[in-house]
């Protein structure tokens, strides 16, 4: 199992630790509902350095990117993000990921899952004709995610950059807690607020970073929040998670991300993809809340009143700020309105639950 930077202090906080994507991780220090209420209400500090990064360089970068993303990245200006995913040639989804533009039509940066690191390297590669110069940085980068409304106001005072004042999905460069060469960009998977920080970690940067992030945002209740939490903040916005929500056989369109699926370019499964929005799929991708009780959970099945099966449960929990608990899942797209009734099948039992507007409210 691989360690990022920080595992040595988890450890330290006391963290309940767990394999993930090949990594060491922090899934919870003092309770999930604890750490979920501390981003929504203050804010928390997440390891996500186990997550990929890949440098993109040269005149024909763009071109490269357009090819095998589905969002527009030629919309990018320098310091600017958009969230994408990677379609494979039968129209489901290789990866998702968020393309940064650090120079315009020259140098990109992608953020892939940690699970996918060599999968979505090797898939790029393939399409790399045109001898683009790529880079897999993910094993030197570190990335901590400071998400919640007070995050930024905590954070300000150890960098020059505004970063109170930057824009949803853009991004700034500069130093940062003394370090030279952080990227810090209005991105996260809460819905919260905040930003997440991209550093090598040489010299020391990793020790230095963490320990003024908590020394100026300790005494004002910034906390350590595992990965517990994060999925249960993502999933109370409707945010897809990669193997859960989304892989390789839903489309897009499906998962509900036609939205990043821009038909003014061409790129892998276009036709495909095409065909499905002039058509429309057979099924959709819906957020639900449970009416009776119990919680839903991955893999479970969803049925209609006469016990007929319309699809499957892909994300569930018990929502921490809702009190109540919620999911995602496919069904057949004669289900998809909101307050449409269906039934989760726990244990040879249905129970009821309607389908949700998201994010859940």
């Amino acid at each position: 199992m691989k360690n990022t930077p920080f595992t040595e202090k988890h450890i330290a906080l006391g963290a309940k630790m767990a394999p993930f994507a090949g990594y060491n991780m922090p899934i919870s220090y003092t309770g999930i509902n604890d750490e979920h209420a501390a981003v929504r209400k203050n804010a928390g500090v997440f390891d996500v350095s186990h997550m990929g990064e890949f440098i993109l360089k040269g005149d024909k970068a763009l071109d490269l990117i357009q090819r095998v993303t589905s969002n527009d990245a030629s919309k990018l200006s320098n310091g600017k993000a958009q969230y994408s995913c990677l379609p494979n040639k039968e129209g489901g989804i290789v990866d998702d990921l968020i393309v940064y533009c650090i120079e315009e039509n020259k140098v990109y940066m992608l953020v892939v899952n940690a699970s996918n690191i060599e999968k979505d390297w090797n898939w790029i590669s393939q399409f790399n004709t045109e001898n683009v110069e790529m880079h897999n940085i993910s094993d030197k980068t570190c990335l901590l995610a400071i998400q919640g409304p007070n995050a930024t106001k905590m954070l300000q005072p150890l960098t020059d950059m505004d970063i109170m004042n930057l824009k949803y999905y853009t991004f700034t460069k500069g130093v940062f807690a003394g370090v030279e060469n952080v990227l810090v960009s209005a991105t996260g998977y809460t819905g919260a607020g905040g930003v997440e920080i991209y550093f090598e970690d040489s010299n020391g940067a990793a020790d230095k970073i963490w320990n003024a992030i908590f020394e100026l945002g300790g005494p004002q209740g910034l906390k350590p929040i595992g990965l517990g939490a994060r999925d249960t903040l993502r999933l109370e916005m409707g945010y897809c998670l990669y193997g859960n929500d989304i892989d390789d056989t839903t489309s897009p369109l499906e998962g509900g991300l036609g939205w990043i699926t821009k038909f003014t370019k061409d790129f892998t499964a276009k036709a495909i993809l095409e065909k499905q929005k002039a058509e429309g799929v057979t099924r959709k991708l819906v957020g639900f809340e449970m009416i009776d009780r119990g919680i839903p959970r991955h893999d479970y099945l969803i049925k209609d009143a006469a016990g007929n099966t319309i699809g499957k449960v892909t994300s569930g929990t018990q929502a921490p700020s809702l009190n109540k608990a919620i999911g995602l899942g496919y069904v057949n797209t004669a289900f998809t309105a909101v307050d449409t009734e269906i039934y989760i099948d726990i244990r040879n039992t249905l129970v009821k639950a309607k389908v949700s507007k998201l994010p859940f409210a």
